[in-house]
């Protein structure tokens, strides 16, 4: 066991590390975990259009197009805020003008993405002839095109800022004035770059990456067990090292979970029932189903600590208790610590894979809907799964059922752990009682 773990501190924990460090990296996770309070709001629209009392339902009814609105401008736009968001944070990385590189990364996004319809005939009380821009394509289809039109911009700005491809004013013009000129040659060349790849040569870069990274999506986070089982272990087992699991994966995972879940509202919005949603496995189902109380599904362990004989494990379990309750789990994590600690680690991996395989089986076969909204993570488990699903109960119970089979996972290897710690105790103490008897016996050392 030493030498597997002397093995993971020296050869996969600065890998890993290194990953999650990466400026690249650090700015998509930024600029995406940016947008979570758009989607979060989003939601909120969903859940109001689709209360399952018939009296408020048919007070909505006459207002249901004014109340879809906000959810078009939130999650159906969802991958133009991603791009300001991703931008901006990789030029805090280069120290370059914040302001400005989110600005550049929207024209090449804009660019990239949009093409304008000629509308030669209009349609009466519908639209009028003219030139118009759809916005669908600005939705969560389109976020891996953010990416990498974000990180093209910004680049381009810096290549140009570093190599004096700019125009300088004189000294003593306001900064804001200054970064304005300083970015006006990069403008015109990213706006170029993007108009003859898109426009000229009929390229699409999010259409290509959407197909080539579709697979993934379909494994990560779409309907597939064995994708699921992937994802809840690596980030279980990086959290184990003592990598933050979701930072590490969630370059990664992050865009694919946004995907999905916006494919769920929308396919929900437009009609389709919370059983029949196009994905599985959004950060959602992870979230209210399986990490009960955190990653690793501890709010079951502290509930084990409360009750220890151990008074280390009791007080560290009312230290945490709260904050698990609301799925925050550095406490327990760092504290007891289940951090390179095999005994926790197990049930910490283990756990979280077999409460996904029936969370996943219960959801197959319909017993459990799909989730259909996007809740802030520090809701109470039970609550959040019952009005993400469409307010099923049975959503709830399941979460209720979750923890107790976490609670039994867990409870052996609790039992190991707190006969090691009673036994810490028991040698602290009596080598407290054994300096004290000195003290006493010996009147020169007072």
């Amino acid at each position: 066991m030493d030498t597997f773990v002397d093995f993971l501190n020296s050869k996969i924990l600065p890998f890993a590390t290194k990953i999650s460090s990466q400026r690249h990296m650090t700015a998509i996770r930024k600029g995406i975990i940016a947008t979570l309070p758009l989607t979060i709001i989003g939601s909120f629209f969903t859940i109001l259009l689709n209360v399952p009392i018939e009296s408020i339902a048919a007070l909505i009814e006459p207002y249901k197009a004014v109340l879809d609105i906000p959810f078009r401008f939130t999650v159906g736009i969802l991958s133009l805020y991603a791009t300001f968001g991703i931008a901006s944070s990789l030029a805090k990385s280069y120290d370059l003008d914040e302001m400005t590189s989110g600005i550049l990364a929207v024209l090449g996004f804009l660019m990239a993405t949009i093409v304008p319809t000629q509308v030669t005939e209009g349609v009466e009380g519908v639209i009028d002839a003219g030139r118009y821009m759809n916005i669908a394509s600005l939705s969560s289809s389109s976020l891996f095109g953010a990416i990498v039109t974000s990180i093209i911009s910004v680049e381009i700005y810096r290549y140009m800022k570093e190599k004096n491809f700019t125009i300088k004013m004189p000294d003593g013009v306001p900064p804001e004035v200054a970064n304005s000129f300083i970015a006006l040659l990069p403008t015109g060349v990213i706006l170029l770059f993007f108009w003859i790849v898109r426009h000229l040569l009929g390229f699409d870069i999010s259409s290509f990456l959407s197909t080539l990274l579709l697979p993934f999506k379909d494994i990560l986070a779409g309907n597939s067990l064995i994708g699921g089982l992937l994802t809840v272990f690596l980030i279980t087992f990086f959290w184990v090292l003592g990598i933050h699991g979701p930072a590490i994966m969630g370059p990664v995972i992050r865009p694919f979970w946004d995907i999905s879940i916006a494919e769920n509202m929308t396919a929900f919005q437009e009609g389709a029932i919370a059983t029949n949603l196009p994905n599985i496995f959004t950060e959602q189902f992870l979230q209210w189903f399986v990490w009960i109380g955190g990653a690793g599904g501890t709010l079951a362990l502290v509930t084990l600590f409360l009750f220890s004989k151990s008074k280390y494990l009791k007080s560290l379990g009312k230290l945490s208790f709260f904050p698990g309750l609301f799925n925050i789990n550095e406490p327990i994590i760092f504290g007891a610590p289940i951090v390179m600690n095999p005994i926790l680690g197990i049930p910490f991996i283990l756990a979280p894979l077999i409460t996904t395989t029936l969370s996943y089986i219960l959801t197959v076969t319909d017993v459990i809907p799909m989730m259909m909204a996007r809740l802030p993570f520090t809701v109470v488990s039970p609550i959040a799964a019952w009005i993400s699903t469409d307010w099923s109960i049975l959503a709830g119970i399941l979460v209720v059922v979750n923890f107790l089979i976490t609670l039994g996972i867990y409870y052996p290897f609790f039992k190991v752990f707190e006969k090691q710690q009673l036994s810490k105790e028991e040698e602290a103490e009596q080598a407290e009682k054994n300096s004290e008897s000195i003290l006493e016996n010996d009147p020169s050392m007072n």
